[in-house]
């Protein structure tokens, strides 16, 4: 049976009106600012880094978290401001975001619950592609005690957000079902399920303690280590990086800009692969050393040129170019010869698989 840690709940539940401001109707927004820990307020610039979301800065700091919601929550503008304003990363700045908002609150790394989002977005590709349900998740990761918690739980009720976690400490879990009932936030936890039906399949109780923490004693495999230097290895080799190490490479990547090239390295390198990635851009020669390597390790991918097209102008507009912003980076006649260029590539060199589908 699941235990409720009543005293730093309630002491939270307390401080917060039993209903909320967030569901009612203002003539006009308003900005609404909730006090936010240097810590909580950069993982969210981080997070919006890695998204590709574009970042401002204001001219000065309050010390808070600002929400400006817009009367649809099609846009929405966070003030992040840790308190101490010592350098450059403790700054203010400013995020500015559109689409349904997916919180992710893990208190390990966050892998489970990130790549369980992933494969369930995975089933709303037709509309993702073309921006049609457009949404924006947000990572919150080592989330290991109430306050911090209960702090990204307010933001996500101030922002509508479902929230998603793993949280493998029963009384951390139970808060975050019961503030999420309390703040009407429609919440699903990924991890409790399950580790409740292998308990019961084992008859063993589970350890409440994620992975990674203090309390465990894993010891540290060669498998471990070796993942960890294809990853080191991956991330030096992204987007063409040191052409003269292709040859230690397990796997070479080749495509076009935007062709999930580097996503898939990640991927690869995570399960130990060494891999390297070399762009195809058109008019640009290729390392001789791609042509050196043995050919069973190259693959080519390639994209239907209008998904190519689409994803482009969202990389653009995540880069803060305007619609109005001429680039024949998206262009359409553009796409269609670069994907050309490279199928001439691919042709040339037969023995490479081609994954992707071109038309």
């Amino acid at each position: 049976m699941l235990a409720c840690p009543c005293s730093a709940f309630n002491l939270r539940a307390t401080a917060a009106p039993a209903n909320p401001d967030i569901s009612d109707p203002e003539p006009e927004p308003k900005v609404r600012k909730l006090k936010g820990s240097p810590q909580f307020n950069r993982w969210y610039r981080a997070r919006a880094l890695r998204s590709g979301h574009k970042l401002e800065r204001p001219s000065h700091g309050t010390g808070a978290l600002e929400v400006n919601p817009s009367a649809q929550r099609t846009s929405e503008t966070l003030s992040l401001e840790p308190t101490s304003t010592a350098n450059d990363s403790d700054r203010e700045v400013k995020v500015t975001d559109s689409g349904k908002p997916i919180y992710m609150v893990s208190d390990g790394t966050g892998w489970t619950a990130e790549h369980s989002v992933n494969a369930a977005l995975g089933q709303f590709e037709h509309c993702l592609v073309d921006r049609g349900c457009p949404v924006n998740t947000h990572l919150f990761s080592g989330i290991d005690d109430v306050e911090r918690l209960m702090e990204i739980i307010k933001q996500a009720a101030k922002e509508g957000a479902l929230l998603v976690y793993t949280l493998a400490d029963p009384s951390m879990a139970e808060s975050a079902k019961q503030a999420c009932k309390l703040w009407g936030i429609p919440t699903t936890d990924i991890l409790g399920p399950i580790t409740e039906a292998i308990a019961a399949h084992l008859g063993v109780s589970p350890s409440g303690l994620p992975r990674g923490a203090a309390g465990r004693n894993i010891p540290l495999s060669d498998e471990y280590f070796r993942r960890i230097e294809a990853v080191e290895f991956t991330i030096k080799q992204d987007d063409g990086a040191l052409p003269q190490n292709l040859s230690k490479a397990d796997i070479v990547l080749t495509g076009v800009s935007r062709t999930g090239k580097t996503p898939l390295s990640i991927y690869l390198a995570q399960k130990g692969y060494k891999v390297a990635n070399v762009p195809i851009v058109k008019g640009v020669a290729l390392p001789k050393g791609l042509f050196e390597v043995d050919p069973e390790k190259v693959f080519g991918l390639t994209i239907n040129p209008l998904v190519l097209q689409t994803i482009r102008k969202a990389r653009a507009k995540s880069l803060g170019f305007g619609d109005n912003a001429r680039s024949n980076y998206s262009e359409m006649a553009y796409v269609k010869e670069e994907l050309e260029f490279a199928r001439k590539v691919f042709a040339q060199n037969p023995t490479w698989p081609v994954i992707g589908k071109h038309n």
